[in-house]
Protein backbone atom coordinates (compact mmCIF):
# COMPACT_ATOMS: atom_id res chain seq x y z
CA UNK A 1 0.00 0.00 0.00
CA UNK A 2 2.56 2.71 1.29
CA UNK A 3 2.45 6.18 2.41
CA UNK A 4 4.80 8.97 2.23
CA UNK A 5 5.33 12.51 4.03
CA UNK A 6 7.73 15.03 2.00
CA UNK A 7 7.99 18.98 2.18
CA UNK A 8 8.79 20.56 -1.19
CA UNK A 9 10.61 24.12 -1.64
CA UNK A 10 9.71 24.83 1.36
CA UNK A 11 12.67 24.27 3.90
CA UNK A 12 15.74 26.71 4.45
CA UNK A 13 18.12 23.93 4.30
CA UNK A 14 16.08 20.87 2.07
CA UNK A 15 14.53 21.74 -1.02
CA UNK A 16 13.01 18.15 -0.66
CA UNK A 17 12.64 16.37 2.59
CA UNK A 18 11.09 12.81 1.94
CA UNK A 19 10.27 9.88 4.14
CA UNK A 20 8.49 6.61 2.81
CA UNK A 21 6.90 3.28 4.06
CA UNK A 22 6.25 0.40 1.88
CA UNK A 23 3.87 -2.08 3.24
CA UNK A 24 3.55 -5.51 1.46
CA UNK A 25 3.62 -8.96 1.66
CA UNK A 26 6.69 -10.19 3.57
CA UNK A 27 7.23 -13.32 1.35
CA UNK A 28 8.03 -11.04 -1.89
CA UNK A 29 11.67 -11.25 -2.65
CA UNK A 30 12.75 -7.50 -2.67
CA UNK A 31 16.47 -6.28 -3.28
CA UNK A 32 17.00 -2.97 -0.55
CA UNK A 33 18.68 -0.38 -1.38
CA UNK A 34 21.41 0.34 -3.83
CA UNK A 35 22.26 1.29 -7.40
CA UNK A 36 21.41 -0.70 -10.14
CA UNK A 37 20.80 -0.25 -13.46
CA UNK A 38 24.67 -0.01 -14.17
CA UNK A 39 24.93 2.98 -11.32
CA UNK A 40 22.01 5.16 -12.60
CA UNK A 41 19.38 4.18 -10.64
CA UNK A 42 19.28 4.26 -6.30
CA UNK A 43 16.55 2.37 -4.96
CA UNK A 44 14.86 -0.43 -3.04
CA UNK A 45 13.71 -2.42 -6.25
CA UNK A 46 10.79 -5.08 -6.46
CA UNK A 47 12.53 -8.42 -7.77
CA UNK A 48 9.06 -10.27 -8.65
CA UNK A 49 7.99 -6.91 -11.33
CA UNK A 50 11.09 -5.72 -11.31
CA UNK A 51 9.90 -1.94 -10.38
CA UNK A 52 10.65 0.40 -6.97
CA UNK A 53 8.04 2.44 -5.14
CA UNK A 54 11.25 4.71 -4.44
CA UNK A 55 13.90 5.77 -6.23
CA UNK A 56 16.35 8.71 -7.30
CA UNK A 57 18.77 9.11 -10.05
CA UNK A 58 22.48 11.34 -9.84
CA UNK A 59 21.00 13.62 -12.02
CA UNK A 60 18.89 15.13 -9.30
CA UNK A 61 15.49 13.38 -10.26
CA UNK A 62 12.93 11.63 -7.66
CA UNK A 63 10.14 9.09 -8.28
CA UNK A 64 7.66 7.28 -5.77
CA UNK A 65 4.31 5.76 -6.56
CA UNK A 66 1.54 4.22 -4.39
CA UNK A 67 -1.65 2.45 -4.64
CA UNK A 68 -4.79 3.49 -5.02
CA UNK A 69 -7.16 1.53 -2.61
CA UNK A 70 -9.77 0.31 -4.76
CA UNK A 71 -12.08 -3.24 -4.54
CA UNK A 72 -11.69 -3.93 -8.61
CA UNK A 73 -8.69 -4.38 -10.03
CA UNK A 74 -7.51 -5.40 -13.57
CA UNK A 75 -5.81 -8.88 -13.54
CA UNK A 76 -3.34 -8.39 -16.72
CA UNK A 77 -2.69 -4.70 -15.33
CA UNK A 78 0.74 -3.50 -15.97
CA UNK A 79 3.44 -2.87 -13.11
CA UNK A 80 2.72 0.56 -11.17
CA UNK A 81 6.56 0.00 -10.10
CA UNK A 82 7.58 0.35 -13.34
CA UNK A 83 6.89 3.80 -13.70
CA UNK A 84 9.36 5.37 -11.42
CA UNK A 85 11.97 3.42 -13.28
CA UNK A 86 11.28 4.38 -16.14
CA UNK A 87 10.81 8.44 -15.47
CA UNK A 88 14.31 7.93 -13.66
CA UNK A 89 15.80 6.64 -17.19
CA UNK A 90 14.01 9.53 -19.34
CA UNK A 91 15.25 12.74 -19.64
CA UNK A 92 11.38 13.78 -19.93
CA UNK A 93 10.13 16.81 -17.30
CA UNK A 94 8.24 15.88 -14.82
CA UNK A 95 5.40 17.33 -16.89
CA UNK A 96 6.18 15.71 -20.09
CA UNK A 97 6.30 12.48 -18.16
CA UNK A 98 3.08 12.25 -16.48
CA UNK A 99 1.04 13.46 -19.74
CA UNK A 100 2.73 10.74 -21.49
CA UNK A 101 1.95 7.93 -18.09
CA UNK A 102 -1.92 9.79 -18.91
CA UNK A 103 -2.16 8.33 -21.91
CA UNK A 104 -1.74 4.92 -21.28
CA UNK A 105 -2.44 5.05 -17.54
CA UNK A 106 -6.19 2.93 -18.63
CA UNK A 107 -3.14 0.08 -18.40
CA UNK A 108 -2.58 0.10 -14.29
CA UNK A 109 -4.83 -0.18 -10.98
CA UNK A 110 -5.10 2.48 -9.08
CA UNK A 111 -1.60 4.85 -8.58
CA UNK A 112 -0.28 7.54 -7.00
CA UNK A 113 2.91 8.71 -8.64
CA UNK A 114 4.91 12.00 -7.79
CA UNK A 115 8.33 12.79 -10.26
CA UNK A 116 10.48 15.62 -9.21
CA UNK A 117 13.65 17.11 -11.01
CA UNK A 118 15.03 19.19 -8.36
CA UNK A 119 17.28 21.63 -10.55
CA UNK A 120 14.66 22.74 -12.08
CA UNK A 121 12.37 22.75 -9.10
CA UNK A 122 9.32 21.09 -10.76
CA UNK A 123 7.45 18.35 -9.32
CA UNK A 124 4.58 16.35 -10.50
CA UNK A 125 1.65 14.68 -9.16
CA UNK A 126 -0.65 12.52 -11.68
CA UNK A 127 -3.23 9.68 -10.61
CA UNK A 128 -5.80 7.62 -12.66
CA UNK A 129 -7.86 6.95 -9.36
CA UNK A 130 -9.36 10.51 -8.82
CA UNK A 131 -13.33 11.00 -8.92
CA UNK A 132 -13.43 7.51 -10.17
CA UNK A 133 -11.30 6.64 -13.02
CA UNK A 134 -10.32 10.19 -14.87
CA UNK A 135 -6.49 10.85 -15.22
CA UNK A 136 -5.42 13.74 -13.20
CA UNK A 137 -2.35 15.49 -13.05
CA UNK A 138 -0.91 18.68 -11.17
CA UNK A 139 1.99 20.75 -10.35
CA UNK A 140 2.71 20.24 -6.38
CA UNK A 141 2.70 23.42 -5.47
CA UNK A 142 5.68 24.28 -2.24
CA UNK A 143 4.52 23.28 1.58
CA UNK A 144 4.11 19.89 3.41
CA UNK A 145 2.28 17.00 1.55
CA UNK A 146 1.65 13.47 2.10
CA UNK A 147 -0.16 10.73 0.04
CA UNK A 148 -1.13 7.28 0.93
CA UNK A 149 -3.63 5.13 -0.91
CA UNK A 150 -6.18 7.95 -1.61
CA UNK A 151 -5.29 11.06 -3.43
CA UNK A 152 -2.61 13.84 -2.78
CA UNK A 153 -3.36 15.38 0.73
CA UNK A 154 -6.78 12.86 1.22
CA UNK A 155 -7.96 13.51 4.97
CA UNK A 156 -7.15 10.18 5.75
CA UNK A 157 -6.80 9.99 10.06
CA UNK A 158 -3.38 8.15 8.89
CA UNK A 159 -2.43 10.82 6.55
CA UNK A 160 -3.42 13.56 8.80
CA UNK A 161 -1.16 11.83 11.94
CA UNK A 162 2.01 11.53 9.83
CA UNK A 163 1.55 15.52 8.22
CA UNK A 164 1.03 16.94 11.66
CA UNK A 165 3.34 14.67 13.27
CA UNK A 166 6.12 15.61 10.43
CA UNK A 167 5.36 19.54 11.10
CA UNK A 168 6.07 19.34 14.31
CA UNK A 169 9.32 17.98 13.82
CA UNK A 170 9.95 20.48 10.74
CA UNK A 171 9.33 23.01 13.74
CA UNK A 172 11.01 21.57 16.32
CA UNK A 173 14.02 21.70 14.03
CA UNK A 174 13.61 24.47 13.13
CA UNK A 175 16.52 25.60 10.11
CA UNK A 176 19.43 23.90 10.97
CA UNK A 177 20.55 19.59 9.95
CA UNK A 178 17.79 17.12 11.01
CA UNK A 179 18.62 13.41 12.48
CA UNK A 180 17.24 11.56 9.32
CA UNK A 181 17.58 8.53 11.19
CA UNK A 182 15.43 9.46 14.39
CA UNK A 183 12.60 11.08 12.17
CA UNK A 184 12.17 7.52 10.15
CA UNK A 185 11.83 6.01 13.43
CA UNK A 186 9.89 8.30 15.30
CA UNK A 187 6.99 8.95 12.62
CA UNK A 188 7.39 5.94 10.19
CA UNK A 189 7.39 3.97 12.70
CA UNK A 190 4.10 4.77 14.67
CA UNK A 191 1.56 1.65 15.08
CA UNK A 192 -1.56 4.18 16.28
CA UNK A 193 -4.48 2.79 14.66
CA UNK A 194 -8.19 4.97 13.36
CA UNK A 195 -11.34 4.81 15.10
CA UNK A 196 -13.45 2.46 13.13
CA UNK A 197 -15.95 5.10 12.31
CA UNK A 198 -13.28 7.04 10.24
CA UNK A 199 -11.92 4.15 8.25
CA UNK A 200 -12.78 4.49 4.38
CA UNK A 201 -15.06 1.99 4.53
CA UNK A 202 -13.26 0.39 0.87
CA UNK A 203 -12.79 -2.60 2.07
CA UNK A 204 -14.38 -4.72 5.38
CA UNK A 205 -13.69 -2.33 8.63
CA UNK A 206 -11.40 -5.17 10.10
CA UNK A 207 -8.74 -5.23 7.26
CA UNK A 208 -8.82 -1.47 7.38
CA UNK A 209 -8.45 -1.54 10.66
CA UNK A 210 -4.96 -3.42 10.30
CA UNK A 211 -4.01 -1.04 7.26
CA UNK A 212 -4.93 2.29 9.70
CA UNK A 213 -1.48 2.60 11.05
CA UNK A 214 1.59 4.17 9.16
CA UNK A 215 3.60 1.48 10.11
CA UNK A 216 1.54 -1.87 9.41
CA UNK A 217 1.79 -5.07 10.58
CA UNK A 218 -1.23 -7.82 9.91
CA UNK A 219 -1.67 -10.80 7.80
CA UNK A 220 -3.43 -11.50 4.83
CA UNK A 221 -5.34 -14.90 3.59
CA UNK A 222 -2.86 -16.46 5.95
CA UNK A 223 0.41 -14.48 4.79
CA UNK A 224 2.25 -11.71 6.74
CA UNK A 225 1.77 -8.26 5.42
CA UNK A 226 3.05 -4.64 6.68
CA UNK A 227 5.76 -2.47 6.35
CA UNK A 228 8.62 -4.09 4.01
CA UNK A 229 10.88 -0.84 4.72
CA UNK A 230 11.51 2.66 5.80
CA UNK A 231 12.97 5.26 4.02
CA UNK A 232 13.89 8.80 4.05
CA UNK A 233 15.54 11.43 1.08
CA UNK A 234 16.92 14.16 1.73
CA UNK A 235 17.99 16.73 -0.34
CA UNK A 236 20.21 19.88 0.47
CA UNK A 237 20.41 22.87 -1.14
CA UNK A 238 24.21 22.36 -1.97
CA UNK A 239 23.13 19.41 -4.30
CA UNK A 240 24.30 16.62 -1.20
CA UNK A 241 21.79 13.34 -1.25
CA UNK A 242 21.19 11.25 1.62
CA UNK A 243 19.31 7.78 0.87
CA UNK A 244 18.82 5.98 3.95
CA UNK A 245 16.97 2.69 4.41
CA UNK A 246 15.80 0.74 6.96
CA UNK A 247 14.45 -2.67 5.71
CA UNK A 248 13.21 -5.86 7.13
CA UNK A 249 15.13 -9.06 6.16
CA UNK A 250 14.40 -12.36 7.96
CA UNK A 251 12.58 -11.13 10.57
CA UNK A 252 15.53 -8.82 11.74
CA UNK A 253 15.80 -4.86 10.62
CA UNK A 254 18.98 -3.85 8.63
CA UNK A 255 20.07 -0.18 7.53
CA UNK A 256 21.48 1.16 3.98
CA UNK A 257 22.44 4.37 3.28
CA UNK A 258 23.54 6.38 0.16
CA UNK A 259 25.30 9.96 0.27
CA UNK A 260 26.09 11.36 -3.78
CA UNK A 261 25.99 15.21 -4.83
CA UNK A 262 23.51 15.53 -8.11
CA UNK A 263 25.64 15.89 -11.04
CA UNK A 264 24.12 18.38 -13.94
CA UNK A 265 23.20 16.83 -17.12
CA UNK A 266 23.39 18.84 -20.76
CA UNK A 267 20.93 16.80 -22.23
Amino acid sequence: MCISVFVWQAHPLYPLLLLSNRDEYLDRETEPLKWWEGGKILGGRDVTAGGTWLASSREGRVAFVTNVREVKSISAAKSRGDLPVRFLQSYKTPLEFAEEVGNEADQYNGFNLLVADILSKNMVYVTNRLKGESIYMTTVQPGVHVVSNASLDAPWPKAQRLEHGFKDLLDEYGVGEIPINEMVDTLMGNTVKDDISLLPGIHPPEFEYQLSSVFVKTVVAERSYGTRSMSALAVKVNGEVFFYEKHLENDLWKEQAETYTIEKNDK
